[in-house]
């Protein structure tokens, strides 16, 4: 892999990346990375693959190379994580994970000793928490976002059972449906692989990380299964992983996943102190780099002892402090909260509550359904829709989007607004339901 002398491979690989709804901003700095993770020639053909999943003949096609050829790289890259790999119906799939959440953490998911993993850490760290690019790009580049909070279930339990809450059902719980749940996502998870924490790793590496545990990385799924055959992962069962996120809690880490309601790859448990989300919204001062959740804490003043401790475990700072001269009185400051509940679990005198927000956020149905959307918000519909030719009812879509783009502005804003609602989402769900 070594130095870097000519880029070719490795600009068409950042090409690539690019022309599709997450990209990964050229610089310096991500250059070296990829030189860590890819030698030029499998960037070269990395750059040639499709955006969705495909099978080794349509790599050997692209590449113009024999299929067991194909297969062999394909393969090889699989094993180091650079690609996701998975059998359906007897037949191999492969994709691309986008960066983040993707190859990118997948490389600091474990220890390794195949590249220098302290000096790509460095790297991640730079072009992550000092170049500001990719982090705007990844976080403000979509009305989309591609990570949700979930809530604290301790916390939404403790706000149901406090006596006369207006919200509360006749069944003594919060509003809050099973995808809103880490434990329903545990519950249904095929597989579930544990990982180390990407963030804490690479602060690890600048002397930045805290003492938070570092084995409680969560995925699940085909995700999981190909993390744990490539070794990147720990195969567990539902009850050891309900255990750890009890643990998670214990430790104030707030719950951050995949942004979707079914089939969640995902469930990183994270610190103010580490996490790439969290630290850009303290950075930037909105919480608006991650889908929140649909509560929102309210104080009870008259409960309140001023002791400061919710305001302490906030893990971007949502909680202000009024300044009293005989103690700490939490505000909300609604633009900056998560909506995570962790305050809530921490205050031992019931002066938080959770209440459900006016409106509820729209959560995409599945990850083809949010990359549709995040297509849309940044102008590259064409380029998803046209890249892959396995793409179910391909050409109706392909119809259908290339007409909206040719709307004047006005009225692509309106269309793109309207395919945010049930249609696309039904419209993908039926897809789902064909495939299965």
């Amino acid at each position: 892999m070594g130095h870097i002398t000519a880029r070719s491979g490795y600009e068409q690989l950042v090409d690539r990346l690019n022309r599709f709804p997450q990209g990964a901003p050229p610089s310096e700095t991500l250059y070296k990375i990829l030189g860590i993770l890819f030698d030029e020639e499998e960037a070269k053909l990395v750059s040639q693959l499709p955006i969705q999943s495909f099978v080794a003949a349509e790599a050997a096609k692209r590449w113009k190379l024999p299929e067991m050829d194909a297969v062999e790289i394909l393969d090889r890259l699989a094993r180091r994580a650079l690609l996701v790999d998975y059998v359906k119906d007897g037949t191999t799939y492969y994709v691309l994970p986008p960066p983040m959440a993707g190859w990118i953490e997948f490389s600091m998911m474990r220890i390794r000793e195949d590249i220098d993993q302290q000096s790509l850490g460095q790297l991640l760290h730079q072009y992550m928490n000092v170049e500001e690019e990719f982090v705007k790009n990844l976080f403000f580049g979509s009305k989309t976002k591609i990570v949700r909070t979930f809530v604290n279930e301790e916390a939404v339990l403790k706000s149901a059972t406090q006596n006369n809450h207006k919200h509360v059902k006749s069944d003594g719980d919060l509003e809050i449906m099973d995808y809103e749940r880490a434990s329903h996502i545990i519950h249904t998870a095929e597989h579930i692989g544990i990982s180390t924490c990407y963030c804490r790793h690479k602060m690890e590496h600048v002397g930045q990380n805290c003492d938070a545990p570092m084995e409680i990385c969560m995925t699940f799924g085909k995700t999981a299964d190909s993390l744990i055959r490539s070794d990147y992962a720990r195969r567990i069962d539902v009850k050891e992983c309900l255990e750890l996120l009890e643990v998670a809690y214990a430790h104030n880490l707030v719950q951050i996943g995949e942004n979707v309601q079914n089939e969640v790859a995902f469930i990183c448990n994270c610190c103010g102190c580490c996490c790439e989300a969290l630290l850009a919204a303290q950075k930037f001062g909105t919480s608006q780099t991650i889908a929140t959740t649909n509560f929102l804490p309210r104080v009870q003043l008259e409960n309140c002892k001023k002791c400061g401790k919710c305001i302490s475990v906030c893990p971007v700072s949502a909680l202000g402090d009024k300044g009293d001269a005989n103690g700490r009185t939490p505000i909300v400051q609604e633009t900056m909260c998560l909506g995570c509940g962790v305050c809530i679990r921490n205050c031992h005198f019931d002066a938080l509550v959770l209440e459900p927000v006016d409106q509820r956020r729209i959560t995409p149905v599945n990850s083809a359904h949010r990359v549709v959307l995040m297509a849309l918000d940044k102008g590259t519909l064409a380029n998803l829709i046209y890249d892959n030719q396995s793409l179910a009812s391909h050409r109706i879509l392909g119809a259908l989007f290339t007409a909206i783009l040719a709307l004047p502005p006005a009225k692509q804003l309106a269309a793109n607004e309207q395919l945010r609602s049930k249609y696309l989402a039904n419209l993908l769900a039926k897809r789902t339901n064909q495939e299965t």
